[in-house]
């Protein structure tokens, strides 16, 4: 409806929203001197490591996506540092603003940067490819914990929603992608479909078997330096339990920001890690809890100061971010067609 259009509705919702959780946790929840207590009960070395994990993954999983971006141009290609720099402002979008914004931040921030023409379709292709790896990988996950610890029942639907769309969405990839750096646009083409076309460019790396699989490595391996941040995280809140346990505690964060409702969603995560751990590993809900706060700011810790760095180092503002361009505000690609005959000879010369 056209009221739920407005800024003030959406945002009047998202307040009430987090109003309700955080009334549920006042009411419902544990002793608040408890949670107090279990902070004041925290090693400090354990959270050192866990914010040592977390940034190790952030730099493996931008890692994957410049593989991404190499097979979607030509050279010269971004350096890991450009492709960082933005990928962390990305990340400190997406955990400081509503909604989405860091996917498009990413590629607004890059585009600045590339020396290509009508890149920002393409790196909006690349960043479609990157999270097709990014679910991949989600599922990989899910499926260790369902074979190894018990999956609450509210969690499920969502995680089998999460495992089709990801099916979905990986067989959309390999089928709209082509398998072509140097190529051109055709003639007569509106500008949306010059959007598209770039964009399916962009998913060039699920045409090439080896360096889709070096992206997915990469990303499996960002996810399972998250998995052990998540349990050395446990150890700082003296929560001793195997590693399964973590995998639960990772899957129903990600299942609780499926949705970002309010910046964090701080409160509902909160909730979501604390009951399974109470209800399956005896946790104390006052520690379970701390926990949540904790283990959110360990991860929020690592997005936000390092992307605030390379926020100053663009240039950029939090202001900034909130306009970051769409693909009706992108400029249209004006490439110059590229003929059959031209592309071998361009191949051998990049």
């Amino acid at each position: 409806m056209r009221f739920l259009r407005s800024g003030w509705v959406r945002a009047a919702l998202m307040l009430a929203a987090a109003a309700g959780v955080v009334a549920a946790l006042w009411w419902r929840g544990p002793a608040w001197s408890g949670v107090a207590d279990a902070f004041q009960a925290v090693q400090w070395p354990w959270v050192a490591a866990a914010v040592g994990l977390n940034l190790l993954s952030v730099l493996v999983r931008a890692l994957a996506w410049r593989t991404v971006i190499v097979q979607a141009f030509e050279r010269p290609w971004p350096s890991f540092m450009l492709v960082f720099s933005a990928f962390s402002v990305g990340l400190f979008a997406n955990a400081v603003l509503p909604g989405r914004i860091g996917e498009l931040a990413r590629v607004a921030v890059l585009n600045r940067r590339m020396p290509q023409r009508a890149a920002w379709a393409r790196l909006l292709g690349t960043v479609f490819a990157h999270r097709v790896f990014d679910l991949v990988a989600v599922i990989v996950l899910v499926v260790y914990v369902a074979l190894t610890t018990h999956i609450p029942s509210w969690a499920v639907t969502s995680l089998i929603a999460v495992v089709v769309v990801g099916v979905v969405l990986f067989t959309v990839a390999v089928l709209g992608a082509r398998n072509d750096r140097y190529a051109g646009i055709e003639d007569g083409l509106g500008a949306v479909r010059k959007v598209v076309r770039l964009a399916r460019y962009g998913l060039g790396v699920m045409r090439r078997p080896a360096s889709a699989a070096l992206a997915l490595v990469f990303q499996l391996l960002g996810w399972t330096c998250q998995l052990f941040a998540v349990y050395t995280a446990m150890r700082a809140f003296g929560i001793h339990e195997a590693l399964p346990a973590a995998g639960l505690v990772l899957v129903l964060m990600n299942v609780a920001t499926i949705f970002p409702l309010w910046p964090g969603n701080v409160g509902l995560v909160q909730a979501a890690v604390a009951l399974p751990l109470f209800t399956y590993y005896g946790v104390d809900k006052a520690r379970g809890i701390a926990f949540g706060f904790g283990l959110q700011a360990i991860e929020a810790s690592v997005g936000i100061s390092v992307g605030l760095i390379f926020l100053a180092r663009e240039g950029l503002s939090v202001a900034m971010l909130r306009v970051m361009p769409d693909a009706a505000q992108a400029e249209t690609p004006e490439e110059e067609p590229v003929a059959d005959a031209e592309r071998p000879r361009a191949r051998m010369s990049g």
